[in-house]
């Protein structure tokens, strides 16, 4: 039964986040300011990962590269949303500045997109607002 409880802090009441990226530094970047504010993280490195995880982790909110080997964010998104009958909350960052995508990743109901590069605050911003910690 240990096995399964991933905190050794003993918080329970930690919110998860599921990292999806495959450049090295902004995962470190990321997993740094995050884990400052007292998230736990996740990572995974390339979308086929990144659902594998969320799938067995069922994190609190996913924060989504765009272009990544394997299996394109978009795909990711789509499959989360339609797989879960409660949506996790997810941030799509993305380098493509195509309002095309935008759009597209607004239709399949992301909760928030945001360009690379950005200042950490208003990547901060964003995930406290989404998981209601301000």
């Amino acid at each position: 039964m240990a096995a399964a409880d991933k905190t050794n802090s003993g918080d329970v009441n930690k919110k998860r986040i599921l990292l999806v990226d495959d450049d090295a530094e902004i995962i470190e970047s990321l997993k740094y300011a995050l884990s400052a504010k007292g998230y736990e993280i996740l990572i995974a490195r390339d979308g086929n990962q990144g659902l594998a995880t969320a799938e067995r982790e069922d994190p609190d909110l996913v924060i989504l590269d765009m272009m990544m080997p394997k299996r394109s964010g978009f795909l990711v998104l789509e499959k989360l949303r339609r797989s879960r009958p409660v949506p996790i909350r997810v941030i799509m960052i993305t380098a493509n500045e195509g309002s095309r995508h935008k759009a597209y990743a607004e239709m399949l109901g992301v909760d928030d997109y945001i360009r690379k590069p950005f200042a950490m605050d208003r990547l901060i911003e964003s995930v406290t607002r989404l998981l209601g910690d301000d």
